[in-house]
C-alpha cells in the first residue's frame, strides 16, 4: 500500500489541525496505522497508531488528551486530529502502515509503507 499525507500547515499555540493518511494504492483494512514525527534534530518518535488486530488505538504520553487517531473506512483514511498544539509539536508527521504486534505498536522499523511526510509548525 502506498500513502499519501496531507493536512499539515502553521497554526498558533493552542490551535488545532487534522492530518489525513490515504492509501492512494492498495487499502488499509489489513494494516496497523501509525503517525510518527521528527522534529529538526530529532530522531523519529511514535505519536499514535490504530491497531488493526483490536482495533484499539495509542497515543505517546506527550500527546494523550489532545491528539485523537481515527480510521474513516468508507474513504479507506487514517485521520490524525490535533487539538491543543504546542510549539513541540513543530516537526514533519509521517502516517506509516505496517503488522506490528501489540506490544511493539510504537516502533517504527516495524512498519513497512511510510508517506511522504507532511510539515507541521506550531507558533508560540
Amino acid at each position: 500500500v502506498q500513502l499519501q499525507a496531507s493536512g499539515g500547515g502553521l497554526v498558533q499555540a493552542g490551535g488545532s489541525l487534522r492530518l489525513s493518511c490515504a492509501a492512494s494504492t492498495g487499502t488499509f483494512r489489513s494494516y496497523s496505522v501509525a503517525w510518527f514525527r521528527q522534529a529538526p534534530g530529532k530522531e523519529r518518535e511514535f505519536v499514535a497508531a490504530a491497531a488493526v488486530q483490536n482495533m484499539h488505538t495509542y497515543y505517546d504520553d506527550s500527546v494523550k488528551g489532545r491528539f485523537t487517531i481515527s480510521r474513516d473506512k468508507a474513504k479507506d483514511t487514517v485521520n490524525l486530529q490535533m487539538n491543543s498544539l504546542k510549539p513541540e509539536d513543530t516537526a514533519v508527521y509521517y502516517c506509516a502502515a505496517g503488522r506490528p504486534i501489540i506490544s511493539a505498536i510504537s516502533r517504527s522499523s516495524l512498519y513497512t509503507n511510510w508517506g511522504q511526510g507532511t510539515l507541521v509548525t506550531v507558533s508560540s
